[in-house]
Parts: C-alpha cells; sequence; structure tokens
C-alpha cells in the first residue's frame, strides 16, 4: 500500500494543484510511473520484452519465446496487441539502426504465425504485413531478403478464416521491382532478383486460390509479374539447350534467378483458368514486342514451350488464337518479326496436338492465308499500305520470302496435329482459295494482276502440298472428292510450269500411302524390280469405285500434261511416279489397261509430233513410256509382255539409247535430231502388246483401242485453248489408229456450222442445268400444299397406269376356242398369258 501510494504520489500532487491541471497532464504523468515500473505494465508486453536479449548477438531467448507462444495461443484476444508491440519495437529499431534485434523481431513473427490460427489472426497478420512492408521499403539488401523470406513463410500458411480487406498490391509492386534489380554487386545483385521472384510466387500461392483476395489475374496485377518473370528468364546463354522441364537441372541452375523464374512462371500458368489465360499471355506477346525479342525467335520459341507444357491441355487453343490475334495486329511489322511470331505458332501447334486445338480450326488457316497474301502484295507494291504513293518503310522481298515459308512450313504443321476428317476440310478450304480462271474467285487483269494471281497460286499450292504431306487416309474416295479433284486438276492445265508440277507433287502425296514415292524418284529402265522392294496391297473395293468414277479423268490431265513443252526433267519424273503410284495403289487389270493404253498414246505424242515439241521434250516422252512399261511388265509376270519390252529396250540400247531415260534425264541429256526417221523396231507396238496380255486373261479388245482423251466443258471454256483449237484437236485424236497404220483417215473440215453446233450444245447444257437448279429450288421454297398437291397428280398417274396392268394381266383363262364370250353376248379376243408377255429387264427379279 505505501509503494502504490509513493507510486501515485506525483498523480495525486497534480491532482491537488486544482482545476487549473488537465486530465492530459495527469494521462502522461501515469504513462512515465508505468514505464518506470515493470511491474505495472501489460502482461504481453512483458513477454514480448523478454524474448530480447540484452546482447542482439545471442539471437532470441527461447525459453521466453515460448512463454509468449504459450500465452498467444491462452488468450488468443491478445494476440492483435502483440503484433502491434512487435511491429512498434521492429520499425523503431529499424530507424536506430539496430538490425540485430530486427531479426529477432522478425524470427519471434515467424514462430507466432506458424503456431497459431485462430479467428483473431487476421488483425496479427495486418501489423505482420507492416513490418515486412517495412523491411522491403528499406535500402538494405539484406533487410530486403530478410523481409522476402518471411513473406515466403507466411504464403504457405494456410488460414482458416477469410479477410475480405487484405491487399497485396504493394507486395507485387515490390517484388516485381527487386527482379529487376540492378545492384552493383553481382552476388548482391542475383539474391535481391532471387528474393523478388520468391516474393511474387508467395503472392501467387497466396491469392490464386482464394476467391476473397483481390483477384491477381487482374491486367494491372499480370503486367507487372509475367514480365519481371520473363526479364529474369531473359538472363540465360543456351536458352535453347534447356529442357522443358525442370527436373533435370542441376542443383547449381536451380539456385539461378533464370531456373527459379522459370519455376514460378510455370507455377503461375498452371493455376491459370480458362478465363485467364489471355490476361497471362498478353504481358508476354508485349514483352516481346518492347524488348524485340520476335527476331532471334530463340528466346520467343523458348517462352511459348514453357506456356504449352504448363498450361491446361484442354486450353492450348487460347494461346494459339491469341497467337494469331498479335499476328494481325503486326501485320504492318517487319517481316522477320512476323516470321518470328508465325515460327513460334508453329511450334506452339505442334505442342498443342496432344491437347486441344479449338473449334475454329478454319479460322487459323483463313488468318494464315490472309497473311500470306498480304505479305505477296508487300512483295509486289514495295509498301505496307498499297494505297500509299511513298513507302514509309523499306521492304526486303527477300525477308518477304522468308516470312511466307514460314507461314507455309506452319500451316504443314498445325494441320499434322488435326484429325483426318478436319485435315480434309482444311484441304478443301485452301484450294477453295485458290484463284482459278474456271472458278468463282476474283482474277486480276493487268501484268500486276497475273503476277499477283501467280504468286498467289503456287503459295496456297504449297500450302496445300504441306498439308498433303501429313494426310493419311486409306479410302481415296474419301481423300479426294469430286468438287476438290476437279478444281485441282484445272490448275493442272494452266501454262505456268511450276503450278503444274505442285499439283502433280500433290496428287502423288495423296496417291502414295505405303511410301513408295522415293523409290520412283529416279526413271530408269531396271531389270529386276525386286531390288526396290516395294509394298504393295491388293486394290480396295473403295479403290476400285474411285478410279471408276475418277480414272478417266486423271487419264486425261495426265495425257496433256505430257504434252507441255515447258515441261523440264522434274515435270516427267513426277510423271513417272504419278504412273507407277496409281499402279501399284489403285490398279486392277482395267486400270493397268487403260494405263498402258495412255503410254503408248504418250509415245503417239511424240512419235507424231503434231504439237512441235522439242527434241528433249519428245525424247523425254519415249524415254518415260520405256521406264513405265518396264515396270508394269515385270508387276504383271506375263513373260511374253516382258520379252517384248526387253526386246524392244535392247534395241534402243544399240540403234536408239537417246529414247531411254538414262541418257535423257542426266546433266546432259544426249539427244538426237533424227527423231522422224526411226525404224519400227525401237517403237512398243499395241497390237502386240494386245496380242501378248490378251493370251494371259486381260481385256485385248480394250488394249487394242488406241486411248482418246474425253472432250469436257474445261476444255470447251478453257483459258489456254478456243473452242476451235479444241475441237479441231478431238476430231484429229479421234482419227488416230496405232503406230503402226499405214494409212490415216483424213481430218474432219471444221465449218461454221460445225462451230455452231458445239456452242448450241453448250447452250443446251446451260440449259439443263438452269432447269435442275430451278427444280430443286422449288423443292427448297414452294409451300408444302404445293409439292404434296404436285406429287400427289403423279402419284394418281402413276395409279392409273398400273391398273391397265392389272386389268390386262389379271383375267381369266381363254376358252379352247380361242375367245370368251361377255354377258351381253359380244365375243370378244382372249389375251395373252401372263407367262408368255414380255416384260421389262427392271421389272423382273
Amino acid at each position: 500500500m505505501a509503494l502504490t501510494t509513493w507510486a501515485l504520489g506525483p498523480a495525486l500532487r497534480l491532482c491537488a494543484a486544482g482545476p487549473a491541471c488537465s486530465w492530459e497532464m495527469l494521462h502522461v504523468a501515469g504513462a512515465g510511473v508505468c514505464g518506470c515500473c515493470g511491474a505495472l505494465r501489460p502482461r504481453y508486453k512483458r513477454l514480448v520484452d523478454n524474448i530480447f536479449p540484452e546482447d542482439p548477438e545471442d539471437g532470441l531467448v527461447k525459453t521466453n519465446m515460448e512463454k509468449l507462444t504459450f500465452y498467444a495461443l491462452s488468450a488468443p484476444e491478445k494476440l492483435d496487441r502483440i503484433g502491434a508491440y512487435l511491429s512498434e519495437r521492429l520499425i523503431r529499431d529499424v530507424s536506430r539502426h539496430r538490425y540485430g534485434y530486427v531479426c529477432i523481431a522478425m524470427e519471434a513473427l515467424d514462430q507466432l504465425l506458424m503456431a497459431c490460427h485462430c479467428q483473431s489472426i487476421n488483425l496479427f497478420v495486418e501489423s505482420f504485413l507492416k513490418m515486412v512492408a517495412k523491411l522491403l521499403e528499406s535500402e538494405k539488401p539484406n533487410l530486403q531478403i530478410l523481409g522476402t523470406n518471411s513473406f515466403v513463410k507466411f504464403a504457405n500458411i494456410e488460414e482458416d478464416t477469410p479477410s475480405y480487406h487484405r491487399s497485396y498490391d504493394f507486395f507485387v509492386s515490390r517484388f516485381s521491382e527487386m527482379c529487376h534489380s540492378s545492384h552493383d554487386d553481382l552476388d548482391i545483385r542475383t539474391k535481391i532478383r532471387m528474393s523478388g521472384i520468391k516474393g511474387l510466387q508467395g503472392v501467387v500461392r497466396k491469392t490464386v486460390n482464394d476467391e476473397l483476395q483481390a483477384n491477381i489475374w487482374d491486367p494491372q496485377h499480370m503486367d507487372k509479374i509475367v514480365p519481371s518473370l520473363l526479364f529474369n528468364l531473359q538472363h540465360v546463354e543456351e536458352a535453347e539447350s534447356r529442357s522443358p522441364s525442370p527436373l533435370q537441372a542441376t542443383e547449381k541452375e536451380k539456385e539461378s534467378p533464370t531456373e527459379l523464374a522459370e519455376r514460378c512462371l510455370r507455377e503461375l500458368l498452371g493455376r491459370a483458368a480458362y478465363g485467364n489465360i489471355k490476361n497471362a499471355i498478353k504481358p508476354v506477346l508485349i514483352h516481346l514486342d518492347n524488348h524485340s525479342l520476335w527476331e532471334p525467335k530463340i528466346f520467343a520459341t523458348c517462352c511459348f514451350r514453357i506456356i504449352m507444357y504448363s498450361i491446361q491441355p484442354q486450353h492450348s487453343h487460347l494461346v494459339i488464337q491469341q497467337l494469331l490475334g498479335h499476328l494481325d495486329a503486326n501485320s504492318k511489322s517487319a517481316a522477320t518479326v512476323r516470321a518470328g511470331i508465325v515460327e513460334v505458332l508453329s511450334e506452339a501447334a505442334v505442342i498443342a496436338a496432344s491437347g486441344s486445338v479449338g473449334p475454329t480450326v478454319l479460322e487459323v488457316f483463313n488468318t494464315l492465308l490472309r497473311q500470306l497474301r498480304l505479305s505477296i502484295d508487300y512483295a509486289l507494291t514495295g509498301s505496307y499500305d498499297c494505297a500509299a504513293v511513298v513507302s514509309t518503310k523499306i521492304i526486303k522481298e527477300h525477308e518477304e520470302r522468308m516470312f511466307q515459308e514460314a507461314v507455309i512450313k506452319t500451316i504443314g504443321s498445325f494441320a499434322s496435329t488435326l484429325p483426318t476428317y478436319q485435315q480434309s476440310e482444311v484441304m478443301v478450304f485452301i484450294m477453295n482459295k485458290v484463284p482459278l480462271p474456271s472458278s468463282q474467285q476474283s482474277i486480276e487483269a493487268g501484268k500486276a494482276g497475273e503476277n499477283r494471281n501467280r504468286l498467289t497460286q503456287i503459295m496456297l499450292l504449297k500450302s496445300l502440298l504441306q498439308v498433303s504431306v501429313g494426310f493419311q487416309c486409306s479410302n481415296m474416295l474419301t481423300a479426294l472428292p469430286s468438287a476438290f479433284l476437279d478444281r485441282l486438276l484445272s490448275a493442272a492445265l494452266m501454262e505456268d510450269a511450276e503450278i503444274r508440277l505442285f499439283v502433280l507433287e500433290i496428287l502423288i502425296s495423296f496417291i502414295d500411302r505405303h511410301g513408295n514415292r522415293q523409290k520412283f524418284s529416279t526413271i530408269s529402265t531396271i531389270s529386276d524390280i525386286s531390288v526396290l522392294k516395294l509394298k504393295v496391297d491388293k486394290c480396295s473395293r473403295q479403290d476400285t469405285v474411285f478410279m471408276k468414277k475418277h480414272g478417266q479423268q486423271l487419264y486425261r490431265h495426265i495425257y496433256l500434261i505430257c504434252k507441255e513443252e515447258s515441261n523440264v526433267q522434274a515435270h516427267y519424273e513426277a510423271l513417272y511416279s504419278m504412273l507407277m503410284l496409281i499402279s501399284i495403289e489403285l490398279a486392277n487389270e482395267e486400270v493397268v489397261v487403260d494405263l498402258i493404253r495412255l503410254v503408248l498414246a504418250v509415245q503417239e505424242i511424240a512419235q507424231l509430233n503434231e504439237d512441235n515439241l522439242t527434241a528433249y521434250n519428245r525424247c523425254a516422252l519415249f524415254a518415260l513410256g520405256a521406264a513405265y512399261l518396264n515396270l508394269i511388265s515385270q508387276l504383271t509376270t506375263v513373260p511374253t509382255f516382258c520379252q517384248h519390252i526387253h526386246e524392244v529396250i535392247q534395241m534402243r540400247q544399240k540403234e536408239a539409247p537417246y529414247l531411254l531415260p538414262e541418257d535423257v534425264f542426266v546433266e546432259r541429256p544426249r539427244l538426237s535430231k533424227s527423231l522422224d526417221r526411226l525404224g519400227p523396231e525401237v517403237f512398243f507396238w499395241q497390237s502386240k502388246i494386245s496380242e501378248v496380255l490378251g493370251g494371259s486373261g486381260y481385256n485385248s479388245d480394250r488394249l487394242s483401242t488406241p486411248y482418246i482423251p474425253q472432250l469436257t466443258d474445261e476444255d470447251r471454256l478453257s483459258k489456254r485453248k478456243s473452242i476451235g483449237e479444241t475441237i479441231s484437236l478431238q476430231v484429229e485424236v479421234e482419227s488416230r489408229n496405232s503406230p503402226e497404220r499405214e494409212q490415216r483417215a483424213p481430218a474432219e473440215e471444221i465449218t461454221y456450222e460445225t462451230l455452231k453446233k458445239a456452242i448450241d450444245s453448250v447452250a443446251v447444257e446451260e440449259q439443263e442445268r438452269e432447269r435442275r437448279r430451278q427444280v430443286v429450288e422449288k423443292f427448297q421454297k414452294a409451300p408444302f400444299e404445293e409439292i404434296a398437291a404436285h406429287c400427289g397428280a403423279r402419284a394418281t398417274l402413276l395409279q392409273s397406269k398400273l391398273n391397265q396392268i392389272f386389268e390386262i394381266t389379271i383375267r381369266p383363262p381363254p376358252s379352247p376356242s380361242g375367245t370368251i364370250t361377255a354377258a351381253y353376248g359380244q365375243p370378244q379376243n382372249h389375251s395373252i398369258p401372263v407367262y408368255e408377255m414380255k416384260f421389262p429387264d427392271l421389272c423382273v427379279y
């Protein structure tokens, strides 16, 4: 009692001083008294003070720390006051540079966080985050690292109670700033950057799955987090050689900011939901743009490998769409930038094959084809703005060509990831984009328009070839639908030799289903076909139907391509491969017969030379026929057929080696100008071949009939030949006989009436086509009552006809006299018995 009176003495004396003394002075005096006497201080403060030793180097007093922890667990309502007092001491120690006590305070906070999970933890966390922020604001690297480590420990704690008002904006900004540290000391700079990355990782872990926290996927946060991680990823010397998975990295690499940033980025993307992919990918694209990282493309490719391997597989198509949109946004950037984006897109598409390619497949190819056409326009006009008179940027043609090749490669890579039915749709889609004279596609006039059309045709056919190379389909009817095949073959009749070659290569890639293409890359007359080790399967029913439907169309285009004077060695090699692949993949006896007739007709082209072909073209056609007949004779295994072919080849080796592929398809071909004076012994005779194959069961009548290509509307409306030339060609072809004929029938005279009939026939076909269109349109758009009335009238007419037939057939049997008497006494002729009546074949079964 005396002690209390002594302690309160100053306060009592202040009270006695009268009303002039304020209560504030009393409060100050009381506070001073409490500061002087530790026994009167709150218990939590005494427990907090006791954990600090006199010498900070001694570290935390563990026994007193255990008492403080027990008290916090026993009285959780005091936890927020403990945190506030610790925060007060830490801020004071930081300002006084007493860093030893700062470390002790943070260690105590960490232990209290790990031990306490009560409902009052939120208020304590606020004090904790306040102290961490104070450390991060310090200019001392050690304090920044200390604060980051404490925050990381806090981020790994799963809280039992939600927090509605906590904000991490400061920490995202500060950690991102630390990731870009430029400290002079390399070791300190590395530690600060690693601390920044760990801090960002802690923020992501703490907030990404908590709906009550601030959305970490908001652009304001992603625009700081993602570039900070990419900045540290940039500092790697061999980005291309690094493994997609961090599991194979060495311990030393794991301690580097690069490897740590990669792990953090993978964790961030792995947690991204469907709606967050866009916000996570957009900062990557912006970072690559700002730092000009598309052109080397190594770092950009590395980034998107990480992205594609980290996100959930079903979200892969969202990344593809982001890249396509970015490509469109950069459509007027330099060709090297666009090429880098396209090559990254190609890499991403291959990885996306194991996941999902999305529902808008054709939109992907539409974007790529649009970029291809834009690049062609840029290369031709020399400007990114076709309307501009003077270009503001210099366009390098070879760079645009590199970009075009990159787009074509990407089209092939992306198509290879699709299922077969979608690949077929893509090929039809690309083919419909090819501008052709006979199609509805716009054809530009003028020299500039012709160049643009030609380059567009070549680039689109290159793209189609890339897709067809990876296309595998056992059913040719599915692989080559009629509309697609018609457009493709119409391109085969164009004057441009390069376009014709692309068409042949595309057809070969479709037909070659067993990998035999490379075995026919060189044209030769080998004596033993077994050395080629061909893979041959029996022709399926679907292939037979395909050849019955489209065989004559294929033969006709092969025949017409052979007549082109601009053909070079590559064209003849492609024709040889195509003939052999049809013989192996799609041939039955009928197809073999037609192919032999076709090759003999090609020999006749070279022999008669009505198209004024060069000596090389004629010798090449002779050599092509010899090489094909040599192999087909060995495939048919008819000894007499093989003997005849072998005899002719031997005779050519002696008398005319320039008619064999070994002398023609070389770097310096040996040709002859005396091709019109060749003897009959160097030709393959149709009569002889028909005789030897007819004896082995082949159709000798068909074999003895010369091949004549069918006339089609495409010939009548062709851009390359007039109507008169086409009809004249047909009349002359029909009048031909086999090579051994002595006299030729004179060609039919072309008159005005003949031309008029040909034009009228086209008009009649157009009228018939229009009538069919009207019928289809009527059934699609007419009211149901009108259609029902029309069909009912036809049904009534049909029923009346059936009734007449039944009246004739269902009659009583005839009388012996041959007549029957009607009820009214009039004689009536007997009807023919049913078993004697003749019905049409369709009615008998």
